[in-house]
């Protein structure tokens, strides 16, 4: 199989595509995106606290009567198709009135727990509140043949009642043999239900959550402490990382990111604003403070400016899948680390360094405080990350390959046209902003910075590739 950084991508499909003027509500931005553990399956959360699953179409079932030989070749992609499965409410908008704070149902994390049997479990957190959802096929059977008139076909309304009949001496006899309901059809439907709710452990908001490898627990991180759950126990939890001074005029840093690792479940990582990424060993201490390894880059003084420590800040991290490195994007780059080099990146993919010279205005515009995921490929030899103008960024981790792909039908158009005319609005032309895929070349005054590419994710063994664009989710194969 060719390298998913240099193979060419295609679209495979779009899941609420908008219509060119449309409105877009709020509530239906997808503010998270999470395959499973084998990619059979796939989750969304959204600013309105829903959940969309979707489940991966096998292209090789043949119905009852269809042609039951060897189907032909599936062209490339097809085998990875997926349709929508189920959805649900998972928060609903709270009030603090202990600080007088709205609780927003805004989804920020979406992480998958196994499950043995034909169920699927998952994890969703808001701001405040993790809740474990069990989503299982439930069947609803529909009776007939009814003894009682009126009860046949499902019963009706105009049934009458057995006390009424009790008084008619002529109800006692029955004028036909007795007979036994029976089932007439029975309907699979998919049922969603909370099956634990963890709260009142984080003051501050949660940004991140991660399901351990021995599936027995999971962590949730704010922006000072990581706590330790048991997916069987809500009442209590144990504060593993607690890095809120004593005084908080000292505090120079919050945690932004936290994740286990892959494959030892006593080792997890997190990230900080100061574009740190520690290490740490439950099996160290219980508190977790001094930390096993440190991963960080120092900048030079001659390069440090006012908004140096601002676009150093961590978004997100993720491990290899092997669990040898960590991926880490701040708001410039995405850095691979070693876990065996702490001092500085095994290697370094500049994202924005074409907005650099614009920081002041990304400032003022809030815009450098967007946080961008990040994630890599099965095999780890690619990585991605989204950008402006709906983009988003594909690099060979070794090979040095890099594209620029657009959320939309065509995603290699940006690739094929020239350079935009130069936009002192700073709005997006027509025809597109960037030549050859190059990022560094778009127009930098053509960015649009309200369409941005913050979460995206990638299938655990294949190739392919789901992004969210505003309220549209598009899902690409190479």
């Amino acid at each position: 199989m060719a390298s998913s950084s240099t193979s060419e991508w295609q679209f495979l499909q779009c899941f609420g595509e908008r219509t060119p003027g449309e409105d877009i509500q709020e509530a239906d931005i997808i503010s998270a995106v999470e395959f499973d553990y084998d990619g059979l399956h796939l989750a969304t959360g959204d600013r309105g606290g829903r959940v969309v699953l979707f489940e991966r179409v096998n292209p090789h079932v043949r119905g009852p009567g269809m042609d039951q030989r060897a189907p032909p070749p599936l062209p490339r992609g097809a085998s990875f198709e997926y349709r929508y499965m189920t959805e649900f409410q998972s928060h609903e908008p709270e009030f603090d009135y202990l600080k007088s704070l709205e609780i927003e149902e805004k989804i920020n994390k979406v992480r998958w727990c196994r499950s043995s049997n034909n169920t699927r479990m998952l994890l969703s957190t808001n701001d405040k509140t993790v809740k474990l959802w069990k989503v299982y096929e439930k069947k609803v059977s529909c009776l007939s043949n009814f003894n009682l008139e009126g009860r046949n076909n499902g019963g009706t309304a105009n049934s009458p009642r057995p006390n009424a009949l009790a008084n008619s001496p002529a109800s006692l006899r029955l004028t036909q043999p007795l007979r036994l309901p029976r089932v007439t059809n029975t309907e699979v439907l998919l049922a969603a239900r909370c099956k634990r709710v963890f709260a009142n452990a984080h003051t501050y908001h949660i940004n991140s959550i991660s399901v351990n490898s021995d599936q027995q627990t999971f962590l949730s991180a704010d922006d000072l402490r990581i706590n330790l759950w048991n997916l069987e126990i809500t009442e209590q939890s144990f504060n593993i990382v607690d890095i809120k001074p004593a005084n908080m005029e000292d505090l120079t840093e919050v945690i932004t990111s936290a994740e286990f690792h892959p494959q030892q479940c006593n080792v997890f990582a997190y990230s900080s604003s100061k574009g740190c990424i520690r290490l740490a060993d439950m099996r160290n201490a219980a508190l977790c403070d001094r930390h096993s390894k440190a991963f960080e880059e120092q900048e030079s003084q001659a390069n440090k400016s006012f908004f140096s420590e601002i676009i150093a800040s961590i978004s997100d991290i993720t491990f290899s899948r092997d669990g040898r490195y960590i991926l880490s994007r701040d708001y410039m780059t995405l850095k691979l680390w070693d876990l065996a080099k702490e001092n500085a990146p095994v290697a370094t993919y500049n994202v924005h360094e074409h907005l650099r010279a614009r920081l002041c205005d990304l400032y003022e515009n809030d815009s450098i405080f967007d946080k961008f995921d990040c994630c890599m490929s099965g095999r780890g030899d690619a990585i991605a990350t989204g950008s402006y103008n709906n983009l988003f960024r594909v690099f060979g981790a070794w090979n040095g390959a890099d594209l620029t792909l657009e959320a939309s039908r065509d995603p290699m158009r940006k690739r094929l046209q020239q350079p935009a005319k130069t936009n002192r609005f700073a709005i997006r032309n027509k025809n597109g902003p960037s030549k050859g895929g190059r990022a560094n070349e778009q127009s930098e005054s053509g960015t649009d910075y309200a369409s941005k590419l913050l979460h995206l994710a990638w299938h655990p063994e294949a190739n392919v590739v789901a992004a969210a664009a505003s309220n549209s989710l598009y899902m690409y194969c190479a």
